[in-house]
């Protein structure tokens, strides 16, 4: 008998047999060992659980709220443990689901809980979109910068490097900064 390979489409529900993961508990596990070297992706923490429910748009701040996910984790998780197996996952999600869904049946309301979680994983979405907020883009605004700051940018405001921050020692024997550098002999022989 072939060894079991791990399909690379996880979407196909069809024949997910033992071996394989549905898309659920791919992103159950992958959300589980999130930010954590030691899990095994079997159990996931509150934080973990939380950050699924963000990522995913479980939390959408009206019907469903962090507190409610925080107390739906409490709720089903063991009273001595700190974390949730993927059955009580499914659970947890079944909770969720009537509140996030209202007025779908038990059924439906969780089937879409499926879909908004299947095939995500954590930190995928936007952790780190730029924002273009009017602070951001004044405070980067090399153009108006003053002082030693401005000296570290060329005109195009791109950053000079090291040569715009280190002060490279000038050997010409002349004063930093004095405008009439280089024009001693020039003086000399005009005088005579």
């Amino acid at each position: 008998k072939p060894a079991k390979r791990l399909s690379s489409d996880s979407n196909s529900h069809e024949g997910a047999t033992a071996g394989e993961l549905s898309a659920l508990e791919e992103a159950f596990r992958k959300f589980a060992v999130h930010g954590d070297t030691r899990a095994t992706g079997k159990e996931m923490h509150g934080k973990n659980w939380s950050k699924l429910c963000k990522d995913c748009h479980i939390i959408d701040g009206k019907t469903v709220t962090t507190t409610d996910v925080d107390i739906v984790f409490s709720k089903i998780k063991g009273k001595s443990v700190r974390t949730i197996t993927f059955e009580q996952f499914k659970e947890a999600l079944q909770e969720l689901s009537k509140k996030r869904f209202k007025g779908k049946s038990d059924e439906e309301a969780l089937q879409e809980m499926y879909k908004l979680i299947e095939g995500k994983g954590p930190g995928l979405t936007g952790v780190t979109k730029t924002v273009a907020s009017p602070t951001v883009s004044r405070l980067t605004d090399t153009s108006k910068f003053t002082g030693s700051h401005k000296e570290r940018f060329d005109a195009s405001g791109k950053g000079k490097g090291r040569a715009g921050r280190e002060d490279l020692v000038d050997n010409s024997g002349y004063v930093s900064g004095y405008k009439h550098a280089g024009t001693y002999d020039h003086k000399v022989q005009g005088n005579k």
